[in-house]
């Protein structure tokens, strides 16, 4: 399979995980207060540092995981921390596409801050 059938196919995989697990693209959802993220398997991007402000939450329905474009969404270098609820390791891009270097988000941990990094993509397990 080519890389572009490829990616459309792991964007149709992320819209059908979004919306069944109700979540829309679009505007995030606000996170309470403390940075909540009481979702199992995910990665809750938080618009402020230490965990505060907009959430937007992603996680990946297949067993090989996605790549989740943030621009897509509305969340084009919006995210400056996370906190991760899946086993695997999750990592932010600086770009649309899931290419370069990434900045890892262990599995079950947490960031309060990416510093000066700011992701445009995400690779969720």
């Amino acid at each position: 399979m080519d890389f572009l059938k490829r990616q459309a196919l792991l964007a149709a995989v992320v819209s059908v995980a979004i919306s069944l697990v109700g979540f829309a693209p679009g505007p995030a959802q606000a996170a309470p207060s403390g940075g909540d993220c009481p979702f199992v398997n995910t990665v809750c991007l938080f618009e402020g540092e230490n965990f505060t402000g907009d959430r937007f939450t992603v996680s990946s329905l297949s067993s090989s995981g996605v790549c989740v474009s943030l621009v897509d969404h509305g969340w084009a270098d919006r995210a400056h921390s996370a906190i991760n609820t899946n086993t695997g390791s999750a990592a932010l891009f600086m770009n649309d596409d899931c290419l370069g270097g990434p900045f890892q988000i262990s599995g079950g941990s947490s960031r309060p801050s990416f510093g000066g990094f700011t992701p445009d993509s995400i690779w969720v397990p």
